[in-house]
């Protein structure tokens, strides 16, 4: 009898697991742009759902960040002011070139998280997958910073990236359709690179050059 009960409830949050998963690919994937508003009707239509687990979708994608409810307009994917975008990239920066220092101030550090990253990076490129591109660079980025062993840092980390999520992704879209596939992957192969050799400044100069590739509206 106890696994009759929660049946429901699992098919519950499975619909509500399939419209996040629905909803990030769209958004992070470059089917929607920041501001662009979702309506309801065609969500629950297109994902064959009702209206609650929907809504529960959203509700999660807005503690992500993805997208904001608006009062009396409903929901649209989320947007920042360009200052807001600028200053969290800067944020980003100076909590990754810390980060740096940290980890080359006694042994070296294990890399293995962040090759991982760059691999996934690279096979999503492949396919063309920009959803996974997006989520491997994000983990890349993470990976770096976890090389300090500061979970505190890394918290701080992941709450920055976690709003600019979206924007980042837009800027691997933009730069995939300018440069190819392969250019992100290229820049971040040299921040790798960089950390096998060993030298924090020549990380951070990497860091810097790979951080060229801003925001534009």
């Amino acid at each position: 009898m106890g696994d009759e009960s929660p049946d429901g409830e699992l098919a519950s949050a499975s619909l509500v697991d399939l419209a996040v998963a629905r909803l990030s690919r769209e958004i992070l994937g470059g089917g929607s742009d920041p501001g662009e508003r979702l309506i309801e009707e065609q969500l629950t239509r297109r994902f064959g759902i009702s209206r609650a687990p929907l809504r529960e979708a959203l509700r999660l994608l807005a503690q992500q960040g993805l997208v904001e409810h608006v009062p009396r307009r409903g929901v649209r994917v989320a947007t920042l002011s360009d200052r807001d975008v600028r200053e969290l990239y800067e944020v980003r920066d100076v909590l990754e070139r810390y980060a740096v220092h940290t980890a080359f101030s006694g042994a070296r550090p294990d890399l293995s998280g962040v090759v991982t990253a760059l691999e996934a990076m690279r096979a999503a490129a492949v396919r063309g997958d920009r959803l996974d591109v997006a989520d491997a660079h994000r983990r890349f980025h993470c990976s770096v910073v976890a090389l300090a062993g500061n979970g505190q840092l890394s918290a701080t980390h992941g709450s920055v990236l976690l709003k600019i999520q979206l924007y980042m992704a837009l800027n691997l879209r933009r730069e995939a359709d300018s440069h190819g596939g392969e250019s992100g992957v290229h820049r971040h192969e040299n921040v790798l690179a960089a950390l096998k050799g060993g030298d924090p400044e020549q990380v951070i100069a990497a860091l810097e050059s790979h951080g060229a590739q801003t925001y534009i509206p």
